[in-house]
């Protein structure tokens, strides 16, 4: 039986409201389209200009600034569902607030994003701890940079569970975040601010008891990579902007020291495996660069679940991510962190990054990334919510996100808003004819004349 928030199979409460609004919004994305292929090769020109500039990272649109407190006295508070931007002064802890009830668990995921020429340590990264108001600490979480020292955008996360099995932090009432750098006075770390992007999820409680175990047993082996002829398919700057990727073989161009988001929409029961191919080069430059590109996997509440670095000398490479266990709700209940960490359906991000160092050896590129996403299982019944999570819909697979993850157009917040970025990497008419080809087929679904 599916979870409450997981009944409506079709589009999400709110993102739609009549034939009228679907007629002009999916209209409006057309005459977008048809502007931007009128406009001509300039717009082609300024495009293929932006890309050769990596975006250290796009924030989230209409993100509210606040600044993070250094007492958690004076802890900044923050509101599930609403995405902030802050910043973590070169050393120090910064804090911020939560209130909760007793019955939702709450998840809080901070992307720290250092300024571009900074640099980082081996074991430089961030970590993210969460308190109760008596002190007793109710998680941590500590993700490095890596052993390329080469400084991205890195997501740690904070949790407040309920759970039989976890007396401590089940009082309605006040928690606090905090925030800081794993090793800021570390040999090859600068001490410059790195910004941050934070935001507080909640889910809610299970009508029925949950169960107290995680699963006994799961398909631990390594699956054999997809094969097939890969199709072009444009990464995102960011989380809100991650591009939707469902089952295939996608193919991208990424340059030394930029990171790609993309979004894997993994129902219950399922099963995410993913392998990433660098291609090799023509220059014929050698040398070597230690996990130069490093590919990392996060759940819904962009919590980190596992990762694969791949090291580079000019000729074909891959590695893939450890074999991931089905999605479960009782996932929670295990030992390890990344089986514990597929807790959730809903979007999974990948996040791929190369190495500033590969353009010492190998230049600016772009070089070849390939993706190879095997989602296996039949989606199966979810648990029973006993109310909706905050943000609206964030653990489950909703049909707009399918249809999005089919054509590579993100789902923006409750409403099926197509952006024209996500098809700017395959050219104008081209992109006219995918946004109409959407357009009718979600009129068709809809019924739209």
């Amino acid at each position: 039986m599916r979870g409450r928030c997981r009944t409506a199979r079709g589009p999400r409460a709110g993102a739609w409201s009549g034939r009228s609004s679907t007629a002009v919004r999916l209209g409006a994305v057309a005459v977008v389209l048809a502007t931007t292929a009128a406009v001509g090769p300039g717009v082609a020109a300024a495009a293929e200009e932006v890309s050769a500039t990596p975006v250290p990272y796009a924030f989230a649109d209409g993100a509210r600034s606040i600044e993070g407190a250094r007492s958690t006295a004076d802890a900044t508070p923050l509101e599930p569902g609403t995405t902030y931007r802050s910043s973590l002064p070169g050393s120090g802890k910064v804090s911020y607030s939560l209130q909760l009830d007793s019955v939702s668990n709450a998840y809080v995921s901070v992307t720290a994003v250092p300024s571009p020429g900074s640099t980082v340590s081996v074991i430089d990264g961030l970590e993210v701890s969460v308190q109760d108001a008596e002190g007793n600490s109710c998680s941590f979480d500590s993700v490095p940079f890596g052993a390329a020292r080469s400084p991205h955008p890195i997501a740690a996360w904070g949790m407040r569970e309920i759970s039989p099995t976890k007396p401590l932090c089940r009082n309605a009432g006040a928690y606090y975040v905090t925030v800081e750098r794993a090793d800021p006075e570390g040999e090859g770390s600068s001490p410059d601010p790195w910004d941050l992007e934070i935001l507080a999820m909640t889910e809610p409680r299970t009508e029925r008891a949950a169960a107290t175990g995680a699963p006994e047993a799961w398909n631990s082996a390594t699956p054999q990579p997809l094969q097939g002829t890969a199709e072009r398919r444009r990464g995102g700057a960011g989380f809100t902007g991650a591009t939707p990727l469902d089952e295939g073989v996608w193919r991208d161009g990424i340059r030394p020291g930029q990171t790609l988001f993309y979004a894997v929409p993994v129902d219950w029961g399922q099963q995410l495996a993913v392998t990433a191919d660098l291609g090799s080069i023509e220059s014929g430059a050698t040398g070597y660069t230690s996990g130069a590109l490093d590919l990392d996997l996060y759940n819904p509440a962009r919590g980190h679940v596992a990762e694969v670095n791949v090291g580079y000398d000019g000729d074909q490479n891959s590695g893939s991510l450890p074999p991931l266990a089905p999605v479960d709700h009782a996932n929670r209940n295990a030992a390890g962190g990344q089986v514990s960490a597929m807790r959730f359906a809903g979007s999974y991000y990948l996040a791929a990054h190369l190495a500033e160092s590969v353009a010492d050896t190998f230049g600016e590129g772009p070089f070849n990334l390939t993706l190879r996403v095997r989602v296996s299982g039949e989606p199966e019944g979810g648990p029973v919510y006993a109310g909706e999570s905050v943000p609206r819909g964030a653990f489950e697979v909703s049909d707009q996100e399918r249809e999005a993850a089919a054509e590579g157009v993100p789902v923006t917040g409750d409403d099926t808003a197509m952006r024209v970025v996500a098809v700017g990497g395959i050219g104008t008419g081209s992109a006219l004819l995918v946004g109409l080809g959407v357009w009718t087929v979600l009129a068709r679904r809809r019924g739209v004349a």
